[in-house]
Order: C-alpha cells, then sequence, then structure tokens
C-alpha cells in the first residue's frame, strides 16, 4: 500500500512539474497545509484524509496550541514513533513543526528559554519525520535599537540552527511582525552562519507595499526554506502571481502551505479550492 500511495504522490508531482513545459519553463512547487484554525480540531488520521482528498499532500502542524493532533515537546518517544509511521505510510508528507519560539524579547531570560525550546522541537520535528521548524523573530521595541534587535535575533537563529544541523533539521523564520519584514530579513541574515537556517515567505501585503515586492524579494531569495506560507491565494491584495513568477524563475521546489482562519461551511472543499487556485497560478506563470 505503501509504494501505491507514494507512486501516487510521486506521478502527481511530476504532472505538476511538466505542466507547461512548451513555454521553456516548469515548476516544481508543491501545495500543501498548515493546521492553524481550520485543522486545530483534526487528529492525525482525520488530517491526512482531508489533505489526502484535498490533494493538499504537504502539512505543518502547529505546535504549543494543544492541537488535536496532539505533536508537542512533551509527546512520548514511542507515540513519535507512532507518529512517523503515520505519515510514511499515507499520501501526506509532513513538511514541519510550527513553533510559537521568538527571539525579541527584551528579557535574557525568555530568549535563552525559546532558544531552548525550539532546540526540543527541532529533536521532535525529526522524531516524527518531518524536516523542519518555524520560529519568529518577532517584533521590534522602542525601548530597543532596531540593530541590537536584529543582533539577538541572528544570534539566537545559529544557536538554534548548529542544534538542528545535528538532527538534520531545517530553521525557518518567518517573514512575521515588525521585526520580520523582508528588508529586516536581509539584515538579520547577513549575520547568520548557519546555512540550515532559512527564510519562511508569508505573504505579508506590507512587503508589496508601493509594488516593492519584486525587490524585497530580491533581496532574501537566496535564504529561502522548503516551505511557505499563504493566504486567500484568490485575494488581490498579495501579488500571489508575481511571487509564483520569481519563485518558479529561481527554481524554487518548496511547499505552498495554506494558513486559514475565515470560518467556512466545509474546510475541505476550501482547502481543495485554493489547491485548484494554486494550480492555475502555476499554470499562468508557466505559460509567460
Amino acid at each position: 500500500m505503501e509504494l501505491t500511495r507514494r507512486t501516487f504522490v510521486g506521478g502527481a508531482a511530476s504532472a505538476l512539474c511538466t505542466f507547461g513545459m512548451s513555454a521553456g519553463r516548469v515548476s516544481k512547487m508543491k501545495f500543501g497545509f498548515t493546521t492553524y484554525q481550520w485543522g486545530k480540531d483534526w487528529d492525525i488520521p482525520t488530517l491526512i484524509a482531508n489533505c489526502t482528498k484535498a490533494k493538499a499532500f504537504g502539512l505543518e502542524v502547529r505546535t504549543s496550541a494543544h492541537y488535536a493532533h496532539g505533536i508537542e515537546l512533551d509527546l512520548s518517544a514511542a507515540k513519535r514513533r507512532e507518529v512517523r509511521k503515520q505519515f510514511a505510510g499515507s499520501a501526506v508528507t509532513l513538511v514541519g513543526v510550527a513553533t510559537a519560539e521568538r527571539f525579541d524579547s527584551d528579557d535574557p531570560a525568555k530568549v535563552a528559554a525559546a532558544i531552548e525550546n525550539a532546540k526540543g522541537y527541532a529533536q521532535l520535528s525529526h522524531d516524527v519525520g518531518a524536516s523542519g521548524i518555524r520560529v519568529f523573530a518577532n517584533d521590534f521595541h522602542k525601548e530597543i535599537p532596531e540593530e541590537k534587535t536584529i543582533a539577538q535575533v541572528a544570534k539566537a537563529l545559529n544557536e538554534v540552527g548548529r542544534s538542528a544541523a545535528s538532527v538534520g533539521q531545517q530553521v525557518r523564520i518567518e517573514n512575521h511582525g515588525s521585526a520580520g519584514r523582508l528588508v529586516t530579513l536581509a539584515k538579520i541574515f547577513a549575520q547568520v552562519n548557519q546555512p540550515n537556517v532559512r527564510i519562511k515567505l508569508n505573504g505579508d501585503v506590507r512587503d508589496s507595499e508601493g509594488g516593492a515586492f519584486a525587490k524585497n524579494f530580491a533581496l532574501i531569495k537566496d535564504h529561502l526554506g522548503a516551505d511557505l506560507h499563504c493566504r486567500k491565494l484568490g485575494d488581490p491584495a498579495f501579488p500571489y502571481q508575481l511571487q509564483a513568477d520569481l519563485l518558479i524563475d529561481m527554481g524554487w521546489e518548496g511547499w505552498w502551505l495554506i494558513e486559514e482562519s475565515d470560518p467556512v461551511p466545509d474546510r475541505v472543499a476550501a482547502l481543495a479550492e485554493q489547491r485548484e487556485i494554486f494550480e492555475k497560478l502555476v499554470a499562468t506563470s508557466l505559460k509567460r
């Protein structure tokens, strides 16, 4: 059964990769789901079933929020092996673990705790079969010089990155918060020396104000990780078509993970609808 499912996923990915080759471009981007709000009450079998039905074959699970999937720091070794086995026998790839750890606090004890927790989550991610964790910068504070926060975040990322590398994990800092703008992330990464520390795009409209998204994207494109977050792909507020164009042009092979909270009557149908919009974005990009 596992071989059959894996063959199916491989075939689906191959079809997406080769679509549009007549235009001289290919896409290796993939579509997936991050639990956030739509998946908070779905346990692992339900997540796998619903993602498979919607053809969202990559999954990131949110931690630190008591979600139904139960993938948390206190998960026993036996339970971690069980989670890994469930995903290994399915059509769904467990892409990552979305932590709430942030490195911007003016309290050194809080920063130290966030670093140690992030290290623990990297081990958890490895144990359940995922490839990386999400962390935050997250904000600037008016009483602290921005340069100090930038240096503090970079130092934390380097420490977490070294630990995560020992278990083969990426550390993906999300493009989120006032200290998470793409311009600021470029400054942070000027001080990051761990190659497994990467950036997770987040579709923040502030990065596209004044038509500046392409310019801001160019600052950080060499540091992108294995996935990104996106919301409401049909919403013109953020230039998702331009983002698709830029990512395809650079040959990025990661996952677009839908992160949604708006109430809908059928979350599985809504997830499938977002996947269809993603496919249209890719098709349009390939036809340029």
